[in-house]
Formats: structure tokens, sequence, C-alpha cells
């Protein structure tokens, strides 16, 4: 028997995904366990809810919601989502995913067959600092992600997590210098860390505040 891939559902929001009001759907699992996430047990645990009890939420929704956010955890690890996104889309649904990016394939395979409408891509921090922060190493499958989303002329945003300690201004301005010389024009999207108890890497308040008169007007940059 699969695993269930779903940890959980908030039926609204509507501050997730831009203009639209969503329900977020929690996917468990992650491959990534970045220091300051404070989304442990969804990382961490198992699912406990599969794809026909969140197509019954979204049927019952219908006419009340307009959109479905895929977050996590992430979403792209699970091996079906095409085939889940598909059946969303029928319900008419649009589709927003939250990813890390790591799983260029994934992000293609969805994009090609129009099953997703926008994507927040999450650029952890910049390559030398990456494995640091994420614990992952595969820069280049980021890397890669975020290449073709802006070859593509996808509907997509770039955001980073800030904790002052780990990303000082000139690490935030290296990864902006880095999004400009691919070719990305759109925001970005600057989210301050939020302390709780119960972060992957227990981290601490940040000592040092961030110096935000540093940080470049490269792209335009709106924090949330």
């Amino acid at each position: 028997m699969s695993h269930k891939p779903l940890y959980d559902i908030t039926p609204f929001t509507v501050l997730d995904y831009p203009d639209h009001l969503a329900a977020i759907f929690w996917f468990s699992k992650c491959n990534m366990r970045c220091v300051y996430c404070y989304n442990k047990d969804i990382v961490l645990r198992e699912g406990n809810m599969d794809e026909g009890e969140a197509l019954a939420f979204l049927k019952s929704r219908r006419g009340l919601l307009e959109a479905v956010v895929l977050s996590g955890g992430e979403a792209t690890l699970y091996k079906d989502l095409a085939l889940f996104c598909k059946r969303i889309k029928e319900l008419k649904f649009k589709i927003k995913l939250d990813t890390n990016g790591l799983n260029p394939e994934m992000v293609q395979l969805l994009v090609e067959n129009s099953l997703v409408d926008y994507i927040a891509l999450d650029y952890k921090a910049p390559k030398e600092k990456y494995l640091e922060i994420t614990k992952d190493k595969h820069f280049d499958n980021f890397s890669r992600t975020l290449n073709f989303l802006i070859r593509k002329e996808f509907a997509f945003e770039v955001r980073t997590t800030v904790h002052s300690d780990l990303l000082r201004a000139e690490e935030i301005n290296r990864i902006m210098n880095d999004l400009v010389k691919r070719g990305y024009g759109g925001t970005y999207y600057l989210q301050p860390f939020v302390f709780t108890e119960n972060t992957i890497g227990k981290i601490q308040v940040a000592k040092a505040p961030l110096d935000t008169a540093r940080i470049s007007n490269a792209l335009k940059v709106v924090w949330r």
C-alpha cells in the first residue's frame, strides 16, 4: 500500500496565492532539512490523507474557492503529482506549486502539460551557503529549475527566507545578481524568519539585525 502523500489541508487562505481564494494541500516529506524550517512535523512524519480525501474536499468547495496551493514539505517528491494535478484541473481549480526546485523533471512535466498555473520557487541561499542552510548539495538541480522557468517565461516568483545570522545583505545581493544575470525580471520576495521552538536546526532568534539599507535595488524587493 502506498503511503498517504498529504499531511493536512488548510481550507482557506487569501495570502498564499496572489489574488485568489485558495486551499493549501500540505505534502509530507522533504528532500531538504533547512535549519530554519518550522514545518518539522510535515517534513519528518508520514502523511495521513490520501488523494481521494483531498479531491473530495475540493468537490465540496466548488464555487467557493478558485485555487489550490500545493505546499509542504515538498510536493514534487510525490511521483503521481502530475495525475493528481490533472484531477484538480478537471474540477476547474487553478494550481499554485510551492517548490524548492530540486526536482526539475517534475516541474518541467507540470509546466509543459499545463498542469500548474503559478509557481513560488524558494531560492534558499547562494551556492556557497546552500549546503549549510538546506543540508542538501544539489544546487545544480535547483539551478536547472530556475533556468527552465525563466526560459519558458512561466508565471512564477522567487522568494528567500531571511535569518540575518545566516544570510547577510551581501548574500541576498548575490542571489539577486544571480537572478538578474539569468534573466529573471520579476519581484523578489523576502520572508523574515519567524522564531518558533520547533525548527529543524533549533535556530535561535537572529543576533545581528539585517542591514536592509545595504540591500541592492537590482530587482523589485517585497518583504512578506
